[in-house]
């Protein structure tokens, strides 16, 4: 199995935890738990802020003394916009589920105490639609550039059934500012119906990276440079979770030369 593919460690709990040291990387932490009603987790680390996203479900949250009470909607990452809470680095936050609960801790290097912590409400996400024809996704901004964080770029995207996502490849491994900016980034894929799966592929120009992955509900991929994108099989839709971060806060990414032409197709 690939070494940038990371299974889930079982279902229930907190059954994926990526760190810095685990993945070979300086800066994406992600860890996924999931709890039952009644179940509570927390945390809070001196130098990284967090983003705590509900992928599906309830949950009674606080982080940094404040009290957010219930947060969340959906019962589905398939089914509306997601709610978080974000804190800085050095705030402590602890999430009650309060229906059976999927939650997505993001983090990254902060400042102690640079901002509040916040609710990222339903209404607080944009959406937008990129592509077309089969290269058709839904993008849902969560933490994107203009909104206040150190380091952390979060952002789901559902891939329709049959289309690619990711695509034209591109990559951002390089801090050549304004061209391009050093981000790693993780990927995690929920499938629906979750018998199904996806491709995801992470390669390099000179191939000295080069893996095709088939990725399943509840899979993470790793992204430490190279181009990246996914497709997803015909009945099942794909959903996943962006987690990026680098030495600067900005998206500026490279299309892969040779495919660049399918943007002016």
């Amino acid at each position: 199995m690939s070494k940038l593919l990371v299974k889930p460690s079982g279902d229930q709990g907190k059954v994926v935890d990526v760190t810095p040291d685990s993945a070979g990387w300086r800066y994406v932490g992600f860890a996924l738990h999931r709890l039952r009603p009644g179940e509570s987790v927390s945390g809070g680390e001196a130098d990284r802020e967090v983003c705590l996203v509900l992928v599906s479900g309830k949950a009674d949250i606080a982080a940094g003394g404040q009290e957010f009470g219930t947060v969340g909607r959906r019962m589905s990452p398939f089914d509306g916009k997601p709610s978080s809470v974000y804190a800085p680095a050095g705030a402590q936050w602890r999430v009650t589920a309060e229906t059976n609960l999927e939650l997505a801790v993001c983090t990254a290097p902060g400042e102690p105490g640079a901002r509040p912590p916040r609710l990222i409400g339903e209404d607080d996400n944009t959406q937008e639609v990129r592509g077309r024809g089969n290269n058709v996704r839904h993008v849902t901004n969560i933490l994107p550039e203009t909104a206040e964080a150190d380091g952390l770029l979060v952002v789901e995207v559902i891939t329709p059934a049959g289309n690619t996502s990711s695509y034209p490849p591109h990559k951002h491994d390089q801090d050549d500012l304004p061209k391009e900016s050093y981000l790693e980034e993780t990927y995690y894929h929920r499938i629906n119906p979750p018998q199904g799966f996806a491709f995801q592929r992470v390669y390099t120009d000179d191939r000295s990276l080069d893996e095709a992955m088939a990725v399943e509900d509840g899979d993470v991929t790793l992204v430490p440079k190279g181009y990246h994108p996914c497709a997803t099989i015909h009945g099942y839709d794909l959903y996943y979770l962006n987690v990026m971060a680098g030495p600067k806060r900005t998206w500026k990414f490279h299309n892969a030369p040779e495919h660049e032409w399918l943007l002016k197709a």
